[in-house]
């Protein structure tokens, strides 16, 4: 395989990742390459690799436009799937962070499972 091969691939990739909003998959069939073969080029050449980090930011910016455009037009599952993301430092999350000056405490948590009169720190087995 000549060098201008993959250059000419890589070139062509970068195209149809462009046109495909980063879909890999899609970018792979309309060029004629494996995707074993894109992330080949990914993991060896710093540009490449650059280049499509660049075209996956594009695309994350874009789906941030989209998810901004509905939470604008009141849509109630954007509007929370921003807050527990975006706004967890103001309480809105589904989980709770127990944390000490930013440090986690060190916690150690005992379940005892009680049978009639017994206790036994492990749980009964179904027979």
């Amino acid at each position: 395989m000549s060098k201008k091969q993959p250059d000419e691939h890589k070139k062509l990739l970068l195209i149809a990742l462009e046109n495909s909003m980063g879909i890999v998959t899609t970018a792979c069939k309309e060029v004629g390459i494996s995707r074993d073969r894109f992330y080949a080029y990914y993991k060896t050449d710093e540009n490449f690799r650059q280049s499509i980090n660049d075209i996956n930011d594009i695309q994350l910016d874009f789906v941030e436009s989209q998810l901004l455009k509905n939470i604008a037009k009141g849509d109630r599952a954007s509007i929370m799937f921003y807050m527990k993301h975006k706004g967890k430092k103001r309480g809105y999350t589904d989980s709770v962070d127990i944390t000490t000056n930013g440090k986690s405490l060190d916690t150690n948590i005992r379940v005892i499972f009680i049978d009639g009169n017994k206790s036994d720190t492990s749980p009964e087995k179904d027979d």
